[in-house]
């Protein structure tokens, strides 16, 4: 087949499931029964089946993937968000010390083209680079070479090739830094094939993607909550009581400490980007992952790392379509959110609400 990009596209289209798996899984690693209700949720091959040895047959080892400097995030809402905030606040520490100087985002979904999924220095990949690492990666994971480097025939499907993209990209463009959202979930994610991030964060939790990881909130918690790992310091938005205490006692599991992110008062007062309380949130997250990463990473030799400046900066220069997004055309405006369950509807509505109570404005 050519190496075009619209072929690029037909062959990632033909790797979409069908259907959702019935059965529950039978690999091993999805037989930990431990989570709060003791019930194994995880049906077919769990996703991250098979990324260590995919990985290891495009030729990239765990070092390799660690060496990417990860920061790795999980929740069920402000996931996107939280990624985009703390790539702005990155950016902006990187302009003024030279670190970091690229900066890879992997997020889900997008909205107008795949590319958005895969990102370098804020903006999405071009078609010609998706083209030539896409057919790189899939034609080094295809038979015969496939069975013989891997010992398995299974080819990677959707969600688990878009991430062996990236993971490629970012390795051949040598980022300083990569800021990695889950798919859903953690335990079992593809994502969690990252054995050493730098920092992990979770977000807001809620009862999301039930069929694999509930049934109960607490069980939600437990599986978000796999992407901890020993070293890696934790950090979450403050949650209701019973995920909070799932939350202790795995970090206790994965030998790490997680700490609970309130709104912080180090982020500017007026800013439309996070006027509402759950991006206020989202942001806060962002800055204490920021900070710890830069803590740990940067060749500076002691802090604060982020001046006044670089989170003002990072605040200002935040975008992430879809997300509590205003859009002004003429003498009309557009509230746009992409939201998809009961808590972010109700947000949204909250949100819209306010901004047409502040205005006189004949509507």
């Amino acid at each position: 087949m050519k190496r075009t990009y619209e072929n690029a596209l037909k062959i990632l289209g033909s790797r979409r499931r069908k259907a959702r798996p019935k059965l529950l899984a039978k690999h091993p690693s999805a037989l930990d029964s431990a989570t709060p209700s003791g019930e194994i949720t995880v049906k077919g091959v769990p996703s991250l089946v098979g990324m260590k040895e995919w990985l290891h047959a495009l030729g990239h080892s765990e070092n390799d993937v660690n060496n990417l400097n990860i920061i790795h995030v999980a929740g069920t809402k402000g996931k996107g968000s939280t990624c985009a905030f703390t790539r702005s606040f990155l950016h902006a520490h990187g302009l003024r010390t030279g670190f970091p100087k690229q900066i890879g985002l992997y997020t889900s979904p997008d909205l107008q083209c795949i590319r958005e999924r895969i990102q370098i220095g804020g903006r999405p990949i071009t078609e010609d680079l998706f083209t030539r690492y896409f057919f790189e990666v899939w034609e080094r994971l295809s038979p015969p070479d496939l069975h013989q480097l891997t010992g398995f025939e299974r080819q990677p499907r959707y969600l688990q090739l878009l991430l062996l993209l990236a993971f490629h990209t970012f390795i051949k463009e040598k980022v300083d830094a990569a800021i990695f959202e889950t798919h859903h979930g953690g335990e079992y994610d593809a994502t969690n094939v990252i054995s050493k991030p730098v920092v992990t964060g979770i977000t807001s939790l809620g009862m999301d993607h039930v069929d694999q990881l509930g049934p109960t909130f607490d069980d939600v918690a437990w599986h978000k909550a796999g992407i901890f790992k020993a070293g890696a310091p934790a950090f979450s938005a403050i949650q209701e009581a019973g995920p909070t205490e799932v939350l202790r006692r795995r970090a206790i599991e994965k030998k790490t400490e997680v700490t609970f992110v309130s709104p912080s008062s180090a982020l500017p007062e007026n800013s439309r980007a996070i006027g509402v309380p759950v991006q206020r949130l989202n942001c806060s997250l962002a800055l204490q992952m920021t900070e710890k990463f830069l803590q740990l990473k940067s060749p500076e030799s002691s802090g604060p790392f982020m001046s006044s400046e670089d989170i003002a900066a990072g605040v200002e220069n935040f975008s992430w379509i879809g997300r509590f997004e205003v859009i002004e055309r003429g003498s009309s405006q557009w509230f746009l959110d992409g939201a998809h369950n009961p808590l972010s509807l109700e947000q949204v509505a909250e949100w819209f609400a306010q901004n047409v109570r502040a205005t006189d404005t004949p509507r």
